[in-house]
């Protein structure tokens, strides 16, 4: 497993933007696929966008396509969350995670994921 600590969650405006951190340890950082989740008050955690190891595609919740990029520096051993147009739903406790055998089929599930960070709380005024 690896450790994480996100870093980046803040309040904004209503149509801002935010870049969420995630620094790993370890040193096979790049053949873990990465992942971001987030909960709301009440709510489940819930898939935001995935980067793969073996090929880094990307994959995202419908709700954030087009607003959100993933991203990944393999020599810093960091995950990046670009987050813009921010809307009041998007407001929540965001997670890092990691695991070495996420694939296509399981990666929207966090049950999945071996490996979590503390979270970063992100809050959108309206």
């Amino acid at each position: 497993q690896v450790q994480l600590v996100e870093s980046g969650g803040g309040l904004v405006q209503a149509g801002g933007s935010l870049r969420l951190s995630c620094a790993a340890s370890g040193r096979t950082f790049s053949s873990y696929a990465m992942g971001w989740f987030r909960q709301a008050p009440g709510k489940e955690r819930e898939f935001v966008a995935t980067i793969i190891r073996s090929t880094s595609s990307t994959y995202y919740a419908d709700s954030v396509k087009g607003r959100f990029a993933i991203s990944r520096d393999n020599a810093k051993n960091t995950v990046y969350l670009q987050m813009n147009s921010l809307k009041p739903e998007d407001t929540a406790v965001y997670y890092c995670a990691a695991d070495r055998f996420v694939t296509i089929p399981t990666m929207k599930n966090p049950a999945y994921f071996a490996s979590w960070g503390q979270g970063t709380q992100v809050t959108v005024s309206s």
